[in-house]
């Protein structure tokens, strides 16, 4: 599980700050080792099963849906957040989804980033639980 690791953030400007792309790009390595940590939890299989049960869980398909789950549930500070990753632009085209997908899904790295950086990792959490729930 996630805890202190922002010893190189701490103490340096708020992580509002940041463009919401540098917040997605700590945000997506973030979520990848939060699946990779879930994933391992269920028991121990072959790398590459593994790795493709993390790439169903961290494209940008599988974002987007789990920006739908969490929204209802941000405040106001982290619908913010979302909003500034989704509108930025990234100065490129998806390959492997479509627009407003791979929008959404640099909404949700941004806010992963941001609790990330901002040290809230009790929500950090209850956001990752919330997003790769099953439905």
């Amino acid at each position: 599980m996630i805890s202190n690791l922002t010893t190189y953030h701490k103490g340096k400007e708020d992580p509002t700050l940041l463009s919401p792309l540098n917040l997605a790009f700590i945000g997506d390595t973030v979520f990848n080792l939060l699946v990779q940590e879930k994933i391992l939890s269920m028991g121990n299989r072959p790398v590459g099963k593994l790795h493709a049960m993390c790439a169903q869980l961290v494209c940008a398909q599988a974002q987007a849906q789990a920006a739908e789950k969490i929204l209802p549930t941000l405040s106001r500070e982290e619908t913010d957040v979302f909003k500034r990753g989704r509108n930025a632009n990234p100065g490129h085209r998806p390959k492997n989804a479509n627009l407003a997908q791979y929008r959404a899904a640099t909404g949700f790295e941004a806010l992963i980033g941001w609790l990330y950086l901002s040290g809230d990792f009790e929500r950090l959490h209850e956001i990752f639980n919330l997003a790769t729930q099953e439905s």
